[in-house]
């Protein structure tokens, strides 16, 4: 079992012992994405895939929470950002800040010699890698374009 399923695990035990009950439904949504995953594909998930996991259920809870903000639902963007975002946040590495992501992304431009739209998908496969978990893809994507259009 992969160390990032084992700890989400142990604070399931650990929340239900402490009768936090709407932290045990978050967790137990996760796992159970997670296991839906592992069945459908047959296969036993890594860190780095239980990783991407929680990001894409991190960005789901994200636009629930803009979409709830709009129409002015503001006890539900409450429950969707106090509780579910923050909870599935203490999984998540620390993020990289705007300056890092920025310095990171002209890095590998000019180490593949990157010069025109072309060469998105090669800088993108490589920063996706080395960012995982620690930074938007669509921030990385825009960062990268910009950076190619020379803006």
């Amino acid at each position: 079992m992969s160390q990032l399923k084992q700890t989400l695990s142990d604070n399931v035990k650990v929340s239900m012992k402490a009768r936090e009950l709407e932290r045990v439904k978050v967790l137990r949504n996760v796992q159970a994405v997670i296991k839906q995953i592992e069945i459908d594909r047959q296969i036993e998930l890594d860190d780095a895939q239980v990783l991407d996991i929680l990001q894409k259920q991190l960005k789901q809870r994200h636009e629930s929470l803009t979409i709830f903000t709009e129409n002015n639902r503001d006890d539900l963007a409450t429950k969707e950002h106090l509780i579910e975002i923050d909870i599935i946040n203490e999984f998540m590495p620390k993020q990289m800040d705007d300056a890092e992501l920025a310095a990171l992304v002209n890095a590998e431009i000019a180490a593949q010699g990157a010069t025109s739209m072309r060469d998105m998908g090669s800088v993108m496969g490589v920063l996706k890698n080395k960012t995982a978990g620690r930074a938007d893809p669509a921030l990385i994507s825009k960062l990268v374009k910009d950076a190619l259009q020379g803006q």
